[in-house]
C-alpha cells in the first residue's frame, strides 16, 4: 500500500482524489494549506505527494523546496496555473511531474503508477522496448527484437540522451536536467539541441517519428519515455 498526501484546498478535488485512490488500495492523507502539508510530510512520511500550487498560505513552488531541503520524496503537481513559466518553476524546484486542471482522473493514476514502479524498482532498467527494437543500455546496442538481425546506430549524444530517459520509464525529465546532464551546466536554454537530437531518435527507432509512442515531448517541460 502507498501512503498518498494530497494537498488542495478545493474539497471537491480532494473527495475525487481520495474515492479513487483509496479505491486502488493506496492510503490517503489530505491537507489543506501548505505549512499542513509540511507538517504531515514530516509526520506521516507519505511515498508520494499530489500538490496544488495556488494554496491559501505558501505557494505550492515554496512548499516544494522546504521539501526539498530534506526529503526526496516524490511530488506530482496538480495545478491550474497552465503557463510553462509556471511548471518549469514547480519542476526546477523538484517536482517530479506537472498535471494541468482540469485532468483526467485516469492520467493521474497513469501517473501515480509510474511513481510507484520507479519507487519499487531498486535498479534502473538496462533495456528497454521501442518500436521493433530492444535497447540494451548496459551493451550499448540496438539490435531488431524480431530476428532479423537488424542494428541501428546511435551517436554518443544520442545514447546519452536516451539513457536519461530509458531509466526513468513513465516520468517527465526535465529540460534543464537534460541539458546539464549531456552539456554541462552552464547550458540552460538550448533547447534547440533537444528538439534535434529527439527529431533523430524519433527517426531511428519509432514505427512513426511523425506520432511517436514511446519517445514523447512535454511542452514547456521536457521529455518522457513510455514504455
Amino acid at each position: 500500500m502507498t501512503r498518498i498526501l494530497i494537498v488542495d484546498d478545493e474539497p471537491q478535488i480532494v473527495r475525487a482524489l481520495r474515492i479513487n485512490l483509496t479505491a486502488r488500495q493506496h492510503e490517503v492523507v489530505t491537507a489543506a494549506d501548505g505549512a499542513e502539508a509540511l507538517r504531515l510530510a514530516a509526520s506521516e512520511r507519505p511515498d508520494l505527494l499530489v500538490l496544488d500550487l495556488g494554496l491559501p498560505d505558501l505557494d505550492g513552488v515554496d512548499v516544494i523546496r522546504q521539501l526539498r531541503t530534506w526529503s526526496p520524496v516524490p511530488i506530482i503537481v496538480l495545478s491550474g496555473r497552465a503557463g510553462s513559466l509556471d511548471k518549469i518553476e514547480a519542476l526546477d524546484a523538484g517536482a517530479d511531474d506537472y498535471l494541468t486542471k482540469p485532468f483526467n482522473i485516469d492520467e493521474l493514476l497513469a501517473r501515480v503508477r509510474a511513481v510507484n514502479r520507479r519507487q519499487s524498482t531498486a535498479d534502473a532498467p538496462t533495456s528497454a522496448r521501442i518500436g521493433r527494437y530492444t535497447v540494451d543500455l548496459a551493451l550499448h546496442t540496438v539490435r531488431a527484437a524480431d530476428g532479423t538481425g537488424d542494428t541501428v546506430h546511435l551517436t554518443r549524444t544520442e545514447w546519452q540522451l536516451l539513457k536519461l530517459l530509458v531509466k526513468s520509464p513513465g516520468a517527465l525529465v526535465t529540460q534543464r536536467q537534460l541539458l546539464r546532464e549531456i552539456w554541462g551546466p552552464t547550458y540552460r536554454s538550448e533547447t534547440n539541441y533537444l528538439r534535434q537530437y529527439m527529431a533523430q531518435l524519433r527517426r531511428k527507432l519509432e514505427p512513426d517519428h511523425s506520432r511517436p509512442r514511446h519517445l514523447l515531448t512535454e511542452p514547456g517541460m521536457g521529455y518522457r519515455f513510455q514504455p
